[in-house]
């Protein structure tokens, strides 16, 4: 069955046909963090489709090799390569080092992805360990005739690059200089920076040397000089949020071709916006929360990785805390109703092939998450399928969705001291069979946000969120 995704490039679905056909081996690149701050939930969307996507070719028997860059220098807070470099803002703000406030942020990040199940990456190279590459393909450039010097830095010419904004799918004639539009020394406003120099030598904590004078490399040029490095000229899929299409990914595919004369990436495929009430998640209009945060408000991370699985990566995800509760809520089933499997023995029938069908499918239509849950579902209400082939089958399916099937135990949920004894009353009145006044306590049990399920062992009791 032929694993289909939608790509970016040719604004389709397509048949992923890898470059080595022999082997099987695919190189994915995928653009990572910028290591300044912490990274909120709409950051780690991407990074959760990434992995569903890794996993989702290792399911289909491919060997993948996966490169995520870290972007430690160069990303500036503007897109038109005006403002302050990110990390140097950072680091003057807490009164640090680049190097420090990288580290920091990166050891926070990487605990976030593995609270969300998401397998490491194969390699993790930073921007300001490859500066030498990036000169390099900046050297190639310049020699090819792509490149100009203004007063603040090194641009490349996207005028003469004629497939410029291919897979944004961008109108260039409306973008040209006008009367009213200004844009410095740049000869077209899709023009971008190379190479930045340094204002004032000594100034900025991570400048080089390099043959265009003392500076430091642009955002852009970063991830061209990296995926070739590890993964070559020319490699299979490229990942990123759908913001990166018209801007960062558009600049990688021009000076890439460029400098190699060939196509850079078969398959770019964009994952959309978490939003909030409507719109991007960022920090003026909310819903910017972490990892942390929410593991702070009594969620775990796993609880939104089943949320992000119940909508396709292709279509935004909006985000609240009572989506979440939902999506908290229905994973606390699920891992209920598998706990129960692992001790029934009922010899049913096994029903495996039959929905290893159903699941391919979907994972192969396109990652078509919301549609596996439903499979998933549909195996676990299914009672003519014995308890321990579902089992087997759910964790095999559990190597593309990651909620961590295998380890699911039984877990003491702490008690707050008036829920104690509002349980201890009930098992009293149930003792006493006054069923009616026990209903009554098991209802106010609720209401301070807890279930409770009678078991031959003794109460099962479990949070819930309303």
């Amino acid at each position: 069955m032929e694993l289909k995704l939608y790509n970016t490039l040719a604004r389709k679905k397509e048949t992923f046909k890898p470059i080595d056909k022999k082997g099987k081996k695919v190189g994915v690149y995928s653009c990572g963090p910028t290591v300044y701050s912490y990274q909120h939930i709409g950051n780690m969307r991407a990074y959760l489709f990434a992995d569903m996507l890794k996993r989702a070719l290792l399911f289909n028997a491919y060997k993948v090799k996966h490169v995520v860059n870290v972007t430690d220098v160069g990303h500036l807070t503007s897109d038109a390569d005006e403002g302050e470099d990110k990390m140097e803002i950072a680091a003057l703000k807490e009164g640090k080092n680049a190097r420090e406030i990288a580290d920091f942020y990166f050891k926070i990040f990487k605990e976030d992805l593995k609270k969300l199940n998401v397998i490491d990456a194969d390699i993790w190279p930073r921007a300001s360990e490859h500066v030498k590459e990036q000169i390099e393909l900046i050297l190639k450039l310049e020699k090819k005739g792509y490149t100009y010097r203004t007063s603040d830095g090194i641009y490349f010419d996207s005028s003469k690059f004629k497939d410029y904004g291919k897979l944004g799918r961008l109108k260039i004639e409306g973008l040209k200089k006008g009367k009213r539009v200004s844009f410095g020394e740049k000869k077209n406003k899709t023009d971008f920076a190379l190479w930045k120099f340094s204002s004032e030598e000594g100034k900025r904590q991570q400048e080089w040397d390099s043959p265009f004078g003392v500076g430091f490399p642009g955002w852009h040029i970063e991830c061209s000089a990296m995926s070739m490095k590890y993964l070559g000229e020319h490699f299979d899929i490229h990942t990123g949020g759908e913001d990166h299409i018209q801007i960062h990914h558009t600049n990688e595919i021009a000076q890439s071709e460029c400098v190699t004369g060939k196509k850079f990436v078969n398959y770019w495929i964009h994952v959309a916006f978490l939003t909030f009430k409507g719109e991007k998640v960022s920090k003026s209009k909310g819903g910017l929360y972490t990892i942390n945060e929410l593991e702070e408000q009594g969620y775990n991370a796993l609880d939104f990785r089943y949320l992000c699985l119940l909508s396709h990566y292709h279509s935004q995800l909006n985000f609240s805390l009572e989506n979440l509760d939902s999506a908290k809520n229905a994973f606390a089933r699920m891992k209920r109703k598998i706990l129960e499997l692992k001790k029934e023995n009922d010899g049913g029938k096994d029903l495996s092939k039959k929905y290893e069908k159903e699941f391919l499918e979907t994972i192969n239509d396109d990652l078509n998450t919301p549609l596996a849950m439903q499979v998933v579902w549909k195996i676990l209400d299914d009672i003519n399928f014995a308890a321990d082939k579902k089992i087997k089958l759910l964790e095999k399916f559990d190597s593309v969705l990651g909620l961590g099937i295998k380890e699911i135990k039984d877990e003491k949920v702490k008690l707050p001291e008036e829920v104690k004894k509002l349980v201890e009353t009930r098992e009293r009145l149930r003792k006493e069979k006054k069923w009616g006044e026990a209903d009554i306590v098991r209802e106010k049990i609720k209401r301070e946000g807890y279930l409770i399920e009678d078991a031959l062992e003794g109460p099962r009791i479990e949070r819930v969120y309303n």
